[in-house]
């Protein structure tokens, strides 16, 4: 999946600024899909020269002026095309703690262990935040009065898996956690 599609699903929401796009990216694809500001700045650029967004300034007292980005005809049009493809592949995880977690054995299990934990509060953190969109995006009402009444669904069903990935992994970590625990009980007993 390019960035384009990302941008172009944010921009859904409706129109915004390069840096409501980094500030917000956060809040509405970042569960499945991570850019850096100057990333999204330069595929804006791209996709305005190619017709896919429109751009228009909003002058401001004391800062400087802001453009304001929306999707174009051809950019719905690009978003209806992308959504009617077959994925590429399923998602690859490339996880740079995993990769600590398979070394464990011959490394520094607490330091290991304290990658784990901290993935928790990360994970936890980033539960709080999802519910906290959740409860905004329902707006008191039920799961099914919202599927029923919204005008997009796609954002709460992303928001979700969201939700059940960082679940998931606290339920990983309790466990990783737990078993790196007695391990290292087990080498703190052999060296004795």
């Amino acid at each position: 999946m390019a960035l384009r599609n990302a941008v172009m699903a944010a921009l859904l929401e409706g129109e915004a600024s390069g840096y409501d796009l980094a500030k917000g990216f956060d809040a509405t694809v970042a569960n499945f899909w991570t850019a850096t500001p100057q990333q999204l700045y330069r595929e804006l650029e791209r996709m305005e020269a190619e017709g896919l967004v429109t751009a228009r300034v909003v002058e401001q007292e004391r800062r400087p002026n802001k453009r304001l980005f929306s999707l174009t005809r051809a950019g719905r049009d690009a978003v209806r095309a992308y959504t009617a493809e077959p994925p590429a592949r399923p998602s690859v995880v490339r996880d740079e703690l995993l990769v600590k977690v398979q070394c464990a054995d011959a490394g520094d299990l607490d330091a290991v262990r304290t990658a784990v934990a901290e993935r928790m509060e990360w994970a936890t953190a980033k539960l709080v935040r999802y519910e906290r969109i959740r409860q905004r995006l329902l707006a008191g009402r039920s799961e099914e009065a919202y599927f029923t009444e919204a005008e997009r669904i796609g954002p709460y069903l992303t928001l979700l898996r969201g939700m059940s990935f960082e679940r998931e992994n606290l339920q990983w970590g309790e466990l990783a956690l737990r078993r790196l625990g007695q391990r290292a009980a087990v080498h703190n007993q052999q060296s004795e």
